[in-house]
């Protein structure tokens, strides 16, 4: 585990490098935005067609998605109490609720489970994104940034908006032709290989290119305290003891709950700056977090290999 971590934080790094050297006269504002437009437009269709077509899909399936959306709505209450208790600003809380429930299951916790345990669990990690993960961030996610947030667009995109993605289409079409027990050709099972090889790289770079050390500053700490025990001890804990009720393999279940302990997740920044919430405090828990996920991850994957599912 420590050394997939390693191998992740060098093409993480190599991303932040970017950011400050800027070669080619190329921002990581400008580069990020083209390099995830072409992994959510091509390489991750590809992946998730060539994954979903030809993985298990059934019963577990449904675990994996009354697992994902149980761990949010328990990550969602724990914020609302911190929210309660401690009576933050609107702007900040919206910020705080999107950081400390979504995690970051794909950008960061495809690699890092494909590296930990196999490419089989890449499929894990789809599923938990499809089925669980975007399915609550576009629905109660936005409800939620325009209820703490603003919207002065005039514009109100449908909650189901996740639905009109490529990934969403293209998950749908693997789970009917892998249903109805259609064999994937030779010839498009290599296409989708070489196009899936690109997924893992560009996501570790491209999230290198998000983080800022300029947005971690002191007057934040106090708002991202409550993100890191959420996001990084109470849903890991929660999924640990949820998982336990399911009827998964050992190993899905311990795929499964590490995906759950990811960081907060990267595209959470978008829905801020569109509802005008707090984005340096989102930007802070991003880099807060995924720094401390090279501790807290190799913590919980030991606590995983000591359980006997």
């Amino acid at each position: 585990m420590t050394s997939t971590l390693i191998q992740m934080a060098v093409l993480i790094a190599c991303g932040a490098v970017w950011r400050i050297i800027k070669p080619g006269s190329l921002s990581a504002e400008q580069t990020r935005p083209v390099l995830t437009t072409v992994v959510y437009y091509l390489f991750l269709p590809a992946m998730i067609l060539e994954v979903l077509w030809t993985s298990k899909i059934g019963l577990q399936s449904l675990q994996y998605t009354l697992l994902g959306v149980a761990s949010l709505f328990v990550g969602m209450l724990c914020i609302w109490l911190a929210g309660r208790a401690f009576k933050f600003e609107n702007k900040q809380f919206g910020a705080m609720l999107l950081a400390a429930i979504f995690p970051n299951v794909t950008y960061l916790g495809l690699p890092v489970l494909e590296q930990t345990f196999g490419a089989w669990a890449r499929s894990v990690a789809i599923q938990i994104d499809l089925f669980a993960t975007s399915p609550v961030l576009f629905t109660a996610g936005i409800m939620a940034a325009r209820h703490y947030g603003e919207d002065n667009s005039g514009k109100h995109p449908s909650v189901l908006s996740f639905l009109n993605a490529p990934p969403f289409w293209t998950a749908i079409i693997a789970v009917l032709l892998n249903l109805n027990n259609i064999a994937m050709p030779g010839w498009l099972a290599g296409i989708l290989q070489k196009l899936s090889a690109g997924v893992v790289p560009i996501m570790l770079f491209s999230l290198g290119l998000a983080l800022s050390w300029r947005a971690v500053t002191y007057r934040n700490l106090p708002f991202v305290l409550p993100v890191i025990l959420i996001k990084m001890v109470l849903m890991p804990w929660f999924a640990l003891w949820f998982v336990g009720l399911l009827t998964l393999g050992g190993g899905y279940k311990a795929a499964a709950v590490l995906d759950i302990a990811m960081p907060s997740m990267v595209l959470g920044i978008v829905f801020c700056d569109r509802y005008h919430l707090d984005s340096s405090l989102y930007a802070m828990a991003v880099t807060v977090t995924t720094a401390l996920s090279l501790v807290m991850l190799p913590f919980w994957h030991g606590i995983l290999m000591k359980m006997s599912f």
